[in-house]
């Protein structure tokens, strides 16, 4: 189960505890919102996308939509999200618990500026019902990240 593998990988840190499990689903942003008594923004949601072959993570502000003429821009591609199994074939996690961490080999992960405004946010830990609050450095640290990246619209 991708959760376990997020909580092995956590423990190596030292950071296990922190990881936040729910009796409710937290697979959408507005439900993850809903378990973490949060705004929807604060939500780190990861979107999956193939680019030149290779899966590629963007982890995003809850309230940010992808801009298909800035992500033409950073990739020279248009952006074409991974069928959902796809997601958990290439990722190594399911729909509604796709996250940054313990991921599998050849997966590159970016960060959109659209975190940037907060203090701390709230990626899922590899299940549908599962958080973690980061700060924006740990973010970068933990989500072994290549760059910040802006390819998104639509947040405040």
């Amino acid at each position: 189960m991708a959760i376990e593998n997020v909580k092995a990988y956590f423990r190596k840190y030292g950071i296990e505890e922190k990881i936040l499990e729910f009796d409710v689903s937290s697979a959408t942003v507005e439900l993850a919102a809903e378990a973490l008594h949060c705004e929807p923004q604060r939500i780190a949601k990861t979107l999956s996308f193939l680019v030149a072959e290779r899966p590629v993570l963007i982890v995003a502000a809850g309230d940010a939509k992808v801009d298909n003429h800035k992500f033409k821009e950073q990739f020279a591609t248009k952006a074409k999200m991974l069928s959902p199994d796809q997601v958990e074939e290439l990722v190594g996690h399911a729909v509604g618990g796709v996250c940054p961490f313990a991921v599998k080999d050849g997966v590159i992960v970016y960060l959109d500026v659209s975190l940037q405004r907060f203090e701390t946010v709230f990626p899922a830990c590899g299940s549908a019902n599962s958080a973690i609050e980061l700060t924006i450095p740990q973010l970068e640290q933990y989500s072994g990240y290549t760059e910040w990246i802006d390819v998104c619209k639509g947040y405040l």
